[in-house]
């Protein structure tokens, strides 16, 4: 088996082929010449893949992957890589032509463990290059501490039974080799090595910061700075010792832990609470962590969570835990538009108490399991800008293989999860979506994608509805998801966008079900179920430039170099302009007269067993255990899908069913397994 920095060495191998492919003179044509693989960093069940190509100016040629566990001999059939390339961000700050390539992922693999991968690219016009691709990737294993390392023990203060040793009244004092409320704060070297742990008892730890000699060390900041390294076997334990809960109290510090200097830090089993940022793990330009771990804790009265926005970040893995924000808990309240705007106070929107839960940035992390309620965003990536090197983007800063999945979010002012910021293979599934402010699913910008919307359920988003795809976002794929919401364009239009196997159900007040704005021509939408709203003006919108336009522009967007700008007319071809309004009535006018969803069907809230819509105050709070999002027999919705290998392979009928729930298997598990 191939260990960790085998595949890193592999990766840069990988890297300065595709580079010196790219670094060639132009093809501009219908046929294809294929680079190499480039396998991204990986996550625990997922793992990712780039595919530079030339040519393809026609974009007609395919990618298929299959793959199989190292050591059997049948291959299972993954899901087919998106095409992307020559799409242009184009938004305040971001000036951004996506690279040509395939990419995309392999989902609900198993940790530690490694796969054969078979690539092949096809294409009718021709096809040159590295056409054809076995590689061996492994999965990320679960972190878990270490044996064999030495256990250092902390009491609080006022402990008085017997102590185990080597004991500690602070959390510092262990980590390092003492701790002071003085000048002398800073004295001390790491006491803790790569496989130690450091077993917290039960108790509060409040730092009495202001205290000159008399606290544990955070000196006023009130901030355990961390600096010491683990590895990624071996990484550096922080953990409850199971006599009771554990609690640090920042006492209204803005920052409580600051892990930045740290890789492979692990925290398992406390309670943090009082605190503006939890974890500070990363500053853009700045420094940044790898290898944290967050399980098992929980998160009360805090501003913020976790938040890296460090692009060198890497392998994250924030599970289990339960984060609970300051807004209001009894009614839900939006930040800006119409629907709210009658709901704000004499100083208008209210303040912004807690902005985030979870945001990362860099390359793969995973965001799953937990619990999320009361903040502004609940899980997200970065809105970090351009990635790093823009026009020439540097391979190993760029954010992808990013997985948020199976988390349970509820009340949040503005979004449930955001993709903005991402790159390749941002996978968001299995997510549950409660009372959302705003739209409650974001991408905004991305920079080629996939950016992957998975059997997430959504409910109750009023203002706008489930989606918010911008015109600063490309490559979006939206798969076996339950909205009861709208899917509404906002901010112009995304590119690249493709739709199937989706319900989506509309409430009242909204005119239209589905509105897709798109910049490309190869944007597509099938497999959908859909209730209107009735008495609207329109219920469906197609938009994109013109249907004569081509897919792409030869000799202007499929350069080798991969970075170039597109010349100003393809750019403003592609922009807002060039767009065609195409707005419908119903689904039979809409299908004939864009040829998309041609395989659509229409539904009501009676395809669920217990799903009613949301009512008129957009303040209201549901609660998930309200409703039952399953299919009820005989419904329009069941065996109405198609086949979507390494996405719905476990179908019980004569065809995949649409939406979140397949008919016959069990509902996800969302929030904490604990």
């Amino acid at each position: 088996m191939l260990t960790r920095t085998m595949w890193q060495s592999i990766g840069k191998g990988l890297l300065l082929a595709a580079t010196t492919m790219a670094a060639g003179t132009a093809w501009c044509a219908d046929a294809t010449s294929a680079g190499a693989v480039f396998v991204e960093p990986p996550t625990l069940i997922s793992l990712g893949f780039e595919w530079p190509l030339r040519g393809d100016d026609n974009r007609n040629a395919t990618a298929s992957i299959e793959y199989r566990k190292r050591g059997e001999t049948a291959w299972r059939q993954g899901p087919a890589l998106l095409r992307i390339g020559g799409e242009r961000i184009n938004e305040n700050a971001l000036q951004y032509v996506t690279s040509h390539m395939f990419a995309g992922s392999l989902f609900d693999l198993e940790p530690g463990t490694a796969y054969d991968v078979h690539l092949v690219m096809a294409d009718v016009d021709g096809l040159a290059g590295q056409a054809e691709q076995q590689l061996v990737a492994s999965t990320r294993a679960e972190p878990v501490p270490a044996a064999g390392g030495k256990v250092y023990h902390v009491y609080p203060a006022d402990y008085k039974g017997e102590k185990l040793q080597p004991a500690f009244s602070n959390l510092l004092a262990a980590y390092y080799t003492g701790s002071s409320g003085s000048d002398n704060f800073n004295t001390y070297p790491p006491r803790v090595r790569p496989g130690d742990t450091i077993l917290m008892h039960a108790g509060v730890y409040k730092d009495n910061r202001y205290a000159y000699q008399g606290g544990f060390g955070t000196i006023s900041s009130g901030t355990y700075f961390l600096t010491q390294s683990g590895t990624y076997e071996s990484p550096i334990v922080i953990k409850a010792a199971g006599d009771g809960e554990v609690v640090f109290d920042g006492d209204g510090a803005y920052n409580l832990f600051n892990v930045m200097a740290a890789n492979y830090n692990y925290f398992e089993g406390l309670t943090f609470r009082n605190a503006e940022l939890v974890f500070q793990a990363g500053v853009k330009n700045i420094a940044g962590s790898s290898g944290l771990t967050i399980k098992h804790s929980r998160f009360e009265n805090v501003g913020r969570g976790i938040y890296t926005d460090w692009s060198g970040s890497r392998d994250y893995t924030i599970t289990d835990n339960v984060l609970i924000g300051k807004f209001a808990p009894d009614h839900l309240m939006g930040f800006t538009g119409p629907v709210w705007e009658p709901y704000f106070g004499a100083d208008g929107a209210p303040p912004l108490v807690s902005e985030y839960a979870i945001k990362v940035y860099g390359a793969g992390h995973v965001v799953a399991y937990n619990r999320i309620e009361n903040f502004h965003d609940g899980v997200d990536v970065a809105t970090y800008g351009n990635p790093d090197g823009t026009p020439a983007p540097l391979r190993e800063r760029m954010p992808v293989s990013i997985d948020f999945y199976n988390n349970d979010i509820s009340h949040m002012e503005d979004n449930c999860i955001e993709a903005d910021g991402g790159a390749h293979n941002i996978r968001i599934f299995r997510n549950r979506c409660f009372n959302h402010g705003h739209r409650a699913l974001s991408v905004q910008p991305m920079f080629g994608g996939p950016a992957y919307f998975i059997r997430n359920v959504v409910y109750h988003a009023p203002e706008g509805g489930a989606v918010k795809f911008t015109a600063s976002s490309a490559g979006i794929v939206v798969y076996h998801n339950t909205f009861i919401a709208p899917v509404k364009p906002m901010l112009l239009a995304a590119s690249n966008v493709h739709y199937r196997n989706n319900l989506i159900l509309g409430q009242s007040g909204t005119a239209e079900i589905f509105a897709v704005e798109t910049n490309t021509n190869y944007s597509s939408s099938d497999y959908n179920g859909f209730r209107p709203n009735a008495g609207g003006e329109f219920a469906f919108e197609w938009s994109t430039p013109p249907l004569s336009m081509m897919a792409n522009f030869p000799g202007e967007a499929g350069s080798a170099t991969e970075v170039a700008p597109l010349s100003t007319r393809a750019q403003s071809d592609l922009e807002s302009k060039a767009r065609e309004v195409r707005r419908y009535p119903d689904l039979a006018s809409y299908s004939a007269g864009t040829g998309q969803d041609n395989h659509s069907v229409l539904v009501d809230f009676d395809t669920f067993v217990n799903v009613i819509p949301p009512g008129p105050d957009p303040r209201t709070l549901y609660k998930p255990q309200d409703f039952d999002f399953s299919l009820v027999a005989g419904s329009a919705a069941v065996d109405a899908g198609t086949a979507l290998p390494g996405i719905n392979d476990a179908m019980t009928g004569s065809a995949p069913d649409l939406g979140a729930y397949e008919r016959g298997l069990a509902a996800p598990h969302y929030g904490p397994r604990n």
